[in-house]
């Protein structure tokens, strides 16, 4: 008999076929990922032996105290896991996982696109083509910044950070970090590394973020820190709406502080502020960092890889917890 799977979020198309091939799944329908009520009564009726989710699934302790022993894998299809709660998982010996890797070029290429659009006013410029364009602009007029030459602050030099400063060097730009620890050479590959987050940003005339969500995060880019940027910087968010105090960024870009602003994440997504989408000194994109055909598979895939290795009685290739 296959193993019993409940596929709790909308998932591309060839991920539900493996699923569907390697498991008995009952696969999530509609226009939407299920709540966790509904994840919870789907786990009962299918008895399931693993749930596949999100990060729009709230894994939190009082879901996971009513998920059944039986169940013995919750992976995410996602890089990262705030989603979940972690400690109350390894009390109920639930394996959790999340896919690292997999989608560390998709996510770098949105946060250098978002760096591109936000530099040279694309909202703007898409706004007046849409209207039909219809006047002449003089060479005073529209002036975006130039990227290329431009010095690049990365908060959080993991793997996207160091594939967004390897796209910055083709850029010719100079690219400085601040990290929990300094990197070896090898990875830092140039770059120049700031313990402190506040001495480095005075020195950053773009400053893309790519720390995970934490106590230590919550809200790192504030008024205090924006002063800090020279005026006229850009921020870049791929990483998660937490990192931001999004009344202070929207103070900065109101006075001029800051020049522009790149975001694919909110502090509440859906429902995010829409004081930004009246900025035109924003470029917005919905949380779509790895929304590439190629990288949605793999995540999916590395998703099943876990719950197939776990149901088989070997250990999980990326556990959170051990």
């Amino acid at each position: 008999m296959q193993h019993r799977l409940v596929v709790a979020s909308l998932m591309p198309p060839a991920v539900i076929d493996r699923a569907r091939s390697e498991f008995d799944a009952l696969v999530a329908q509609g226009p939407d990922d299920i709540t966790g009520e509904e994840v919870l009564q789907a786990v009962l009726a299918h008895q399931a032996e693993a749930l596949l989710i999100t990060s729009t699934v709230k894994l939190n302790k009082a879901l996971i105290d009513k998920i059944p022993d039986r169940v013995r894998i919750a992976a995410t299809s996602s890089v990262g896991f705030d989603h979940i709660d972690v400690p109350a998982a390894r009390a109920h010996d639930l394996i959790v996982t999340n896919t690292p890797e997999v989608l560390t070029n998709a996510t770098a290429d949105l946060a250098f696109m978002l760096i591109l659009n936000a530099c040279r006013r694309a909202h703007e410029y898409d706004a007046i083509m849409r209207q039909g364009w219809r006047r002449r602009f003089g060479q005073g007029d529209m002036l975006g910044i130039e990227v290329f030459g431009k010095t690049l602050g990365i908060l959080g030099m993991g793997r996207i950070g160091r594939a967004v400063a390897q796209r910055a060097r083709g850029f010719g730009m100079k690219v400085v970090y601040s990290n929990r620890t300094q990197l070896p050479p090898e990875l830092e590959q140039g770059a120049q590394y700031f313990s402190s987050l506040h001495e480095m940003l005075p020195a950053c005339q773009i400053l893309t973020l790519h720390a995970p969500a934490s106590a230590h995060t919550q809200a790192i880019i504030n008024k205090e820190t924006i002063s800090l940027l020279p005026k006229g910087a850009v921020i870049v968010n791929t990483s998660r709406g937490a990192l931001i105090n999004e009344d202070a960024l929207i103070e900065a870009l109101q006075s001029g502080h800051l020049f522009a602003a790149g975001l694919d994440v909110f502090h509440n997504e859906p429902n995010y502020d829409l004081r930004f989408s009246t900025l035109p000194n924003v470029f917005l994109t919905p949380h779509m960092g790895s929304a590439t055909v190629e990288t949605r598979n793999a995540m999916g895939f590395r998703a099943l890889d876990n719950i197939a290795a776990v149901l088989a009685g070997r250990p999980a290739m990326d556990p959170l917890w051990t």
